[in-house]
């Protein structure tokens, strides 16, 4: 039995990876700071909250790190953790830096004192890259990031990438895109959109508030992007990849979308809010995944109009 140290655990990616890795047969070990039985929902509505370990321990502690790493002795570490908003980091950017990138040298710093063979995943951004201009980002695009929080993001990729090339540590970057479900808080834009207009078709609101509604991303669907995470490290070497869907599309697409499911026209009913738009803003944003399709093969079955109207359907469900 392999055993695996999450950090990140109780956030949408953490749930979703450690189901798939008690379906693997692993010993999974979760990390949180808060020990708190209702900070670990997401966890309780995938139904594997009592089938994981829970630790209270904080990543940006060096000390709880040392200890939680030497006392377990993983075979594998995945690193989720970290302020996940980058509309936040522009109002927090040092918790999001610190969070991020300095907790992210903790790990690499305990793996290389401890010198334990154990393989770690950075969760990366594809936040990093900045606007790509309608140019498909590959592993050797040049960074551009546009927020504190690309910023924390790219300087964790490269903590990771010297570590693997001055200590011969097994450490790897899956650069993300966006990835959606329903397990997303509220304060992400899609949960939003999608909560907004449940809340109009079934009369409760008359109008959704939104910022920058023209930008384009790659939303792909968060329980696909684990098992890539998972293929990362299966692999031979250590390496870093883009994990995205290869499909760019607007919000203004996400949200027609999900309107159109309700049997509603969404300009009579979304308003743009300048309270909700960001200092600086990616506006365009491709990305190429050959390789973790070549390599890791890995190919995401879901696009943007795909992860709107799963949202929804799981939305409505739960209500």
């Amino acid at each position: 039995m392999k055993t695996a140290v999450i950090y990140g655990v109780s956030g949408q990616d953490g749930a979703f990876l450690s189901k798939l890795l008690l379906e693997k047969k692993y010993r999974v070990i979760g990390v949180s700071r808060n020990s708190k039985s209702s900070y670990f929902h997401n966890l309780k509505k995938l139904n594997i909250f009592d089938k994981i370990e829970i630790i209270v321990s904080s990543i940006q502690d060096f000390g709880n790190v040392t200890q939680v790493i030497g006392e377990y002795e993983p075979d594998e570490i995945y690193n989720l953790a970290g302020q996940s908003s980058v509309a936040t980091s522009f109002d927090l950017p040092y918790e999001t830096y610190e969070s991020i990138s300095v907790a992210n040298l903790n790990l690499l710093e305990v793996i290389r004192m401890l010198k334990m063979p154990v393989k770690l995943y950075n969760a990366g951004s594809g936040d990093c890259f900045g606007n790509t201009y309608g140019e498909p980002a590959t592993e050797k695009t040049s960074f551009n990031p546009r927020s504190p929080y690309g910023v924390a993001k790219a300087g964790a990729f490269w903590l990771v990438a010297n570590y693997r090339e001055a200590h011969g540590i097994f450490a790897c970057t899956g650069i993300q895109f966006n990835h959606e479900s329903f397990l997303r808080p509220d304060t992400f834009v899609t949960r939003k959109i999608v909560k907004g207009a449940l809340a109009i078709s079934r009369g409760r609101s008359e109008k959704l508030l939104l910022g920058n509604i023209a930008i384009e991303r790659d939303w792909g669907w968060a329980p696909e992007y684990v098992k890539a995470m998972w293929l990362v490290l299966q692999q031979d070497q250590p390496d870093d990849y883009i994990i995205a869907t290869g499909a760019t599309y607007s919000l203004e697409n996400f949200i027609e979308t999900v309107f159109l499911e309700l049997k509603l026209d969404w300009r009579k009913h979304v308003r743009i809010d300048p309270r909700y738009m960001r200092p600086t803003d990616i506006q365009t944003i491709c990305a190429n995944p050959a390789k973790a399709q070549s390599v890791l093969q890995w190919k995401a079955k879901y696009d943007a109009i795909d992860v709107a109207r799963m949202m929804l359907k799981a939305e409505i469900a739960s209500v």
